[in-house]
């Protein structure tokens, strides 16, 4: 790998040890993708999640004295101020720990996993460090800036030296459509976009064009599909012609190459992929989880809207930004929402055990595939129906 003076200067230790150790874990990174060099970036998004690993390799940095020099966004890790007396001290500890190590190091606090709708937006063409399975996917094909999929501690080294790898998805030659993805199915709301996402088998290895669907996609609808299509795979890009960042036409989506592969999906498909991840149940619901990834205020009004007629009769929690929380504050809707049995929890994943593992063994229901794969290894049990389910089932305690 060819180092220019400067990034050979920080892997020798000349800009302290903490630049360094970021340096040797990103020329590391660098030589198993025969990345031939470094490149800057301008903005980095780190999946911090308070857990072990990720509380000792930050910390690992922070007693090195790295600092960030391009200052990242981090992700969601759980609230204090609404689980600090449900949690154990330990736990609390812990997350106060996490909190001053970020913040020590130069992260920005956002606590939130869509950091791209307010707080972190890259542009078109422009070179991140982004982290995050619904982050990055969104980054690279609905916005058309460049990252690849980074894991927590290679954010946070490309955020403490300003660079990255340049291999993956930074090369114009790797963004280009391989499988023709023919949906014939029919898309009324984000959470068919969802399920439509859960075809990653099907659709297998590579980067796939969606055909055939609308062109008034929504945001919510563009984020699930990319959630989902890193639970039921391993995806870094998805083309959508005339939605998506970087292609307007097939021509554009595939480079002026035939498909390597074509797929259909159609409605049978999607009912059989939904009843495969979350089989029909039956019987009584304790709780509702919405928010992962996190609401936004739409799917906020979305949800006010359908419990205007009838209050839910179990908990339903909300998982959303410290920004839409307050902005829904402001406006009188999280009154509203909360008054009809929906709490909104800011800051918080669904992948912390500390908080969330009291429900284990009760049934619940959620609209998010993800949610669920999470919570499962907590051992809670979601089912996955959309969100009008959810609110309904919610509204009469169980599943109808």
């Amino acid at each position: 790998m060819e180092l220019t003076a400067y990034q050979q200067e920080m892997l020798d230790g000349v800009w302290g040890k903490g630049k360094s150790m970021a340096m040797q874990v990103l020329v590391g990174i660098g030589k198993c993708f025969d990345a031939p060099r470094l490149v800057p970036i301008t903005r980095a998004h780190v999946s911090l999640s308070a857990q072990e690993a990720d509380l000792w390799f930050s910390g690992k940095l922070l007693a090195a004295g790295a600092s960030c020099a391009v200052p990242p966004t981090v992700n969601p890790g759980y609230s204090l101020d609404y689980f600090g007396g449900q949690i154990s001290e330990a736990a609390v500890e812990n997350m106060r720990q996490v909190d001053r190590t970020y913040r020590q190091l130069g992260a920005r606090m956002t606590y939130s996993c869509t950091p791209y709708l307010g707080d972190n937006v890259p542009k078109f063409g422009e070179i991140v460090a982004f982290s995050e399975t619904n982050a990055t996917i969104f980054v690279n094909s609905v916005l058309g800036a460049r990252t690849n999929r980074e894991s927590a501690a290679s954010a946070l080294c490309a955020a403490v030296t300003g660079f990255t790898p340049e291999y993956g998805m930074l090369l114009e030659k790797n963004r280009f459509a391989t499988v023709a993805v023919e949906v014939q199915a029919t898309l009324r709301s984000d959470f068919d976009y969802a399920v439509l996402g859960l075809m990653g088998k099907k659709i297998g290895k590579g980067v796939p064009a969606f055909l055939g669907l609308p062109r008034d996609i929504s945001t919510e609808a563009l984020i699930a599909l990319g959630t989902q299509l890193n639970v039921s795979g391993s995806f870094d890009l998805f083309h959508i012609p005339g939605v998506t960042a970087e292609v307007r036409d097939m021509q554009d989506a595939f480079g002026g190459r035939e498909p390597q592969r074509r797929v259909v999906i159609t409605d049978e498909d999607l009912a059989k992929a939904l009843e495969a991840f979350s089989p029909s149940p039956s019987g009584s619901i304790e709780y509702c989880i919405l928010g992962c990834p996190h609401y936004t205020f739409s799917q906020l009004e979305e949800v006010a809207g359908l419990l205007a007629q009838k209050a839910s009769r179990i908990p339903i929690y909300i998982l959303t930004s410290s920004t839409v929380k307050a902005r829904a504050r402001e406006c009188g809707l999280e009154q509203h929402l909360l008054e009809r049995g929906a709490q909104l929890i800011p800051d918080t994943c669904v992948d912390e055990a500390c908080c969330w593992g009291y429900l284990a063994g009760r049934p619940g229901v959620t609209d998010s595939p993800k949610g669920a794969y999470y919570m499962e290894t907590s051992g809670i049990q979601l089912a996955v129906r959309d969100r009008s389910t959810c609110i309904r089932w919610a509204q009469n305690g169980r599943v109808c």
